[in-house]
């Protein structure tokens, strides 16, 4: 009879301890590539619906440009929408080269990097981003992910 409150015991100690939730990489990664096109491929058809799925919808979406231009949340990202939205710009095709994409060990976060031409008309003349490098941050919220942080720059030559 002592041997039950130990076995009791055990199996207690057992189901309190915490398990490591398994986490499908390749799947995830798949997801974050998506996301990643999306947030980019959303303007050949101007799909701001598609766009603001992708991206945090709060205070810590941050974007950095070449220059200077430093867009912080996603209320001043919005202010992009006058520009994007406008008839004189045109999203023509996007190539994303030499993607690397990590996925946390706790698959709750994400980062990326990789080459990207960006090719658009602005009042039927090039607007194009070529050879820019483009590194971000992905966070999983609410079982999806969403890019909370991206930076574009150009190389010296």
């Amino acid at each position: 009879m002592k041997r039950a409150p130990l076995f009791l015991l055990i199996i207690i100690i057992t189901g309190c301890v915490s398990r490591e939730k398994k986490i499908d990489i390749e799947k995830e990664r798949l997801l974050v590539e998506k996301t990643i096109n999306a947030s980019i491929g959303w303007a050949k058809d101007k799909n701001l619906a598609l766009l603001y799925n992708v991206i945090a919808n709060d205070s810590s979406f941050l974007e950095v440009h070449p220059g200077d231009r430093i867009v912080k949340g996603f209320k001043e990202f919005r202010k992009s929408e006058d520009f994007w939205m406008s008839p004189d710009f045109r999203a023509v095709r996007y190539e994303i080269r030499d993607l690397k994409i990590t996925i946390s060990p706790s698959g709750d976060a994400a980062w990326w990097f990789c080459m990207l031409d960006d090719i658009n008309l602005w009042k039927g003349e090039p607007a194009n981003w070529e050879n820019t490098r483009w590194t971000g941050v992905l966070e999983k919220r609410d079982d999806r992910w969403v890019i909370v942080q991206q930076h574009f720059s150009f190389a010296n030559e």
